[in-house]
């Protein structure tokens, strides 16, 4: 049992500043600044970092305080606490400390500083913005356990970690591929990369679109509706079990459920309306305006979100996608003052492809494809994520021992 509670028999308790070299940074002239790679890159604070990378758009010709390469580096004002690896030697500002064990493992030492975030935040003063003191960083007590199984709790976060930024890469390479998918299917259609320069091809108001698609204005071929808010007064109004859908939920994204849910009484009291399984929404308010949802289920929604409703046979799945690609298209036509949104009047007059209706349901399918892989990487980030984080609390609090596994 010790100050920080029990630990394992072989692990000690000791301060930051008997086992580490504490660095706090010191921002350099701004004369000295550069953005021409003269010096050596300079790191003002958490802005700059970036997974375990970090990243940096100045230089200096003037280092003041160096943070040597695999030192871990440490947000020492306003966010107190966020940690990252040097992956080479930086000029360091007032915002970081750089902290490097005298013996041992720094990566060891950066995921146990990770562990530790929450103490740095309790020990941060000032009335403005939190920051911490050299001196309370080189008092904080640390666990540390022999030097072998340091390296192996630093090998087993690390292969964690290393699999969640190969999942990234995937999850990015597919955002890419579905980028570059809808610019090709919505210029040339379903043919193949070979077959597109045979393609017979139109110039219309939406650009380049294969000779047999029309262009028509959304309000010819679907219906617009919006819904509404319940009296929030009436609390017992969102303690039923009808899905209420608000614009902020919409980000381009399939809606299988909601944040609120609604009574039947609060839907007969208000403007709130259903929409249907498989209708495309609009959001048309906010930090979300233009963005786009798929309802995979039935449920109602508000007055910032427009349904769209098809009054002739067309895949509501295949606008879903197109409407992604012509998002800035439509922030251009919102109208207002501060807070300028869109309307009705707005979508139904937008002008959208009209393919017929097999090769919409083509494109649909293979940009769907496309987004279930993401989806599915996804799920996966997020669990190592969560794998990531109970693994950290657990092996550096010796709940869990790897010390006998055989990890070169």
């Amino acid at each position: 049992m010790t100050e920080l509670g029990a630990i394992p028999e072989e692990w000690e308790v000791v301060r930051l500043g008997e086992v580490a070299n504490v660095v706090m940074g010191q921002s350099p002239p701004g004369s000295s600044y550069n953005e021409k790679g003269e010096g050596l890159p300079f790191l003002q604070g958490k802005a700059e970092f970036g997974s375990m990378h970090p990243k940096h758009i100045k230089y200096t010709t003037v280092p003041m305080k160096i943070a040597p390469k695999n030192s871990v580096l440490l947000s020492v004002r306003a966010p107190v606490g966020d940690v990252n690896i040097a992956d080479i030697e930086y000029c360091i500002g007032r915002g970081l400390s750089s902290i490097s064990l005298k013996n041992g493992n720094d990566i060891f030492l950066f995921y146990m500083l990770d562990h530790l975030k929450g103490e740095f935040e309790k020990e941060g003063t000032g009335s403005i913005f939190k920051a911490i003191t050299k001196a309370k960083l080189m008092n904080l007590p640390l666990p540390i356990p022999p030097l072998p199984e340091q390296q192996k709790i630093a090998a087993v976060l690390s292969a964690v970690q290393e699999a969640k930024e190969k999942t990234e890469a995937v999850i990015n390479a597919a955002k890419e591929l579905k980028k570059s998918m809808m610019k090709h299917l919505f210029t040339y259609g379903t043919v193949s990369l070979q077959e597109a320069e045979k393609i017979s091809l139109k110039e219309t108001e939406i650009g380049l679109v294969p000779e047999d698609w029309e262009v028509v204005k959304l309000g010819k071929v679907a219906e617009t509706y919006s819904g509404g808010t319940p009296n929030r007064n009436h609390k017992e109004y969102f303690e039923g079990e009808i899905g209420w859908l608000k614009s902020g939920e919409l980000d381009n994204n399939y809606v299988y459920t909601t944040k609120e849910f609604i009574t039947e009484e609060a839907l007969k009291k208000s403007s709130a309306k259903y929409v249907e399984n498989n209708t495309l929404l609009v959001a048309m308010y906010g930090a979300t305006s233009g963005k786009v949802g798929l309802a995979k289920t039935k449920l109602t929604i508000n007055q910032a979100i427009c349904a769209i409703k098809p009054n002739i046979k067309f895949c509501s799945e295949f606008y879903f996608f197109y409407f992604q690609t012509i998002r800035d298209r439509l922030l251009s036509m919102r109208y207002g003052g501060a807070q300028p949104n869109l309307n009705q009047q707005i979508l139904q007059n937008i002008k959208i492809p009209l393919p017929p209706l097999h090769v919409q349901q083509k494109i649909a399918s293979i940009l769907s494809t496309i987004d279930e892989k993401i989806q599915a990487e996804e799920a996966k980030k997020k669990a190592l994520e969560d794998l990531f984080r109970s693994l950290l609390n657990n092996l550096m609090s010796g709940k869990i021992r790897v010390n006998h596994l055989n990890i070169a």
